[in-house]
C-alpha cells in the first residue's frame, strides 16, 4: 500500500472481520456459526476468508487479478465455492483503500472506487470470468451477451454493466457502489449503535427487502425471490415499528429456506461488503 493510504493491516483487519461477522450473525437462509446449510458450515468460510486475504490486499494488484488469485485460494483451502461474491464486492474496494490518502473519508473512498472500476480494462474481464467459471456458484445462469463461459471482449465494467440488471453485485461496478454507499452503509451505521451483530442482521434484511436476491433468482426464479423478499420486508416493517425481531420466528425461516434449499448469498456478500467499507473506515487504534 502507498505512503499515506490507509495502512495494510487495518485493511486486513477490517476484510477479515466482515467475514467474521457474516457467519457469526445467523441470517435466514446463510450459514452460520449457529446454523449450517447448503452442504456447508461456518469453518469452511472463515478458512476462504484467512487464504484470500493475502491475494485481494496484494499491493498494486489489478482487480481482475485480486478476484482471480482470492477465489483461487480460497478454494484450495476449501475445496468449494464460497466467497466468490464478497471477493468480487470486495477488490474493487482494496485497490480503491490502497490508492486513497489519509485521512479517510468515505466521499473520497467512494471516488476512488468509481476510478478503480472506469480504470479496469479488458484483462480484468477475462481474470474474473475465470474466477467465476471456476467457482461454478449455483444457479450461474447464461448471458446473450458477455457469458463468463467465454472470453470477454469488452472491459470489466461494460461487461458488468451488461449483467446489471439481472445480478446485483453486477450493479455495484455498474452504478459506482451506490447501493452500499446510499443505502447500506447508513443502515448499518444506525443499527451499529446497538452492536455491529444487530446491523449486520438489518442491512442484511433491509437489502432483501428492498432488492430480491439475484443468486435466488437465478437458481430458483424470480418469483421465489419475490417471495424471499416480502417475508424479509415484514420482518423488517416490525423492526421499524418498533416491534424488533422475533428470533423464534427468524430461525423458522432460516430452517425453511434451507430445507427448500434457499440461500439469499448475493445479499449476504453485499451485506459483507458494506461490512468491509465500515470497518475499513474506522480510526486507527
Amino acid at each position: 500500500m502507498s505512503a499515506g493510504a490507509p495502512g495494510l493491516e487495518r485493511v486486513r483487519a477490517a476484510y477479515l472481520r466482515a467475514c467474521e461477522l457474516d457467519v457469526l450473525v445467523p441470517k435466514p437462509g446463510n450459514v452460520s456459526v449457529a446454523s449450517s446449510g447448503h452442504g456447508m458450515d461456518a469453518a469452511l468460510f472463515i478458512k476462504a476468508a484467512s487464504a484470500s486475504v493475502g491475494p485481494l490486499l496484494a499491493p498494486g494488484a489489478s482487480v481482475g487479478d485480486r478476484v482471480e488469485d482470492a477465489v483461487k485460494a480460497g478454494h484450495l483451502a476449501t475445496g468449494c465455492n464460497t466467497n466468490l461474491g464478497i471477493v468480487l464486492l470486495c477488490a474493487p474496494l482494496a485497490s480503491a483503500l490502497e490508492e486513497q490518502p489519509a485521512p479517510r473519508s468515505r466521499a473520497a473512498l467512494r471516488a476512488a472506487v468509481a476510478r478503480v472500476i472506469a480504470g479496469t480494462d479488458i484483462d480484468d474481464a477475462r481474470a474474473v470470468f475465470r474466477a467465476i467459471v471456476a467457482a461454478n456458484p449455483g444457479g450461474l445462469g447464461e448471458a446473450a451477451e458477455q457469458d463468463v463461459r467465454n472470453v470477454p471482449t469488452v472491459d470489466l465494467r461494460s461487461a458488468m454493466q451488461l449483467a446489471a440488471g439481472r445480478d446485483s453485485i453486477a450493479r455495484q461496478y455498474a452504478n459506482g457502489f451506490a447501493d452500499v454507499f446510499d443505502f447500506g452503509v447508513p443502515r448499518f451505521e444506525r443499527a451499529a449503535r446497538i452492536s455491529p451483530e444487530r446491523a449486520v442482521l438489518e442491512t442484511y434484511l433491509a437489502y432483501l427487502a428492498t432488492w430480491p436476491d439475484s443468486h435466488v433468482a437465478r437458481k430458483h426464479g424470480e418469483s421465489i425471490a419475490a417471495e424471499v423478499s416480502l417475508v424479509a420486508a415484514r420482518f423488517d416493517q416490525a423492526r421499524a415499528r418498533g416491534a424488533g425481531f422475533d428470533a423464534e420466528k427468524l430461525q423458522a425461516w432460516d430452517a425453511e429456506l434451507k430445507s427448500r434449499g434457499i440461500n439469499p448469498g448475493t445479499t449476504a456478500d453485499l451485506v459483507a461488503a458494506t461490512t468491509f467499507v465500515i470497518e475499513a473506515l474506522q480510526p486507527d487504534r
